[in-house]
């Protein structure tokens, strides 16, 4: 009885560990991209820092997701179209298992904003 008992958790151990892998293959598309504007980036001289500390569901996605928000976050909060520079600061902590937690992000930057958007004309002559 004990062979069979232990045959059995043997059969399931060996069972229960799979491993999933998913490749993905990508092919090149030539094409140009072009702009017929032109823009003033007016940069702030004084750094801005933001520090922000993910939610579970913000760190699910990883660190260059925490990253991606603390960025939005500190231009949606001085109202920039761009960050010039951006300095991060990551805490992150290791849990029993191995497992990164991310603690807080603090990023450091320059905010800046498009200005004075003009169209190009190809019909004038330089």
């Amino acid at each position: 009885m004990k062979k069979v008992i232990l045959g059995v958790l043997v059969a399931l151990t060996a069972t229960s560990c799979t491993t999933v892998r998913k490749t993905a293959t990508t092919m090149d598309v030539n094409t140009n991209a072009t702009s017929r504007s032109t823009a003033d980036l007016i940069v702030s001289p004084e750094k801005q820092t933001y520090d922000y500390r993910p939610p579970k569901k913000v760190r699910r996605g990883g660190l260059t997701n925490a990253k991606s928000t603390a960025v939005a976050e500190l231009l949606r909060q001085t109202g920039a179209d761009v960050l010039v520079h951006p300095q991060f600061e990551t805490s992150v902590r290791t849990g029993l298992f191995g497992q990164k937690k991310i603690k807080r992000v603090v990023v450091t930057g320059y905010p800046a904003t498009y200005r004075n958007f003009q169209s190009k004309n190809d019909n004038k002559k330089n």
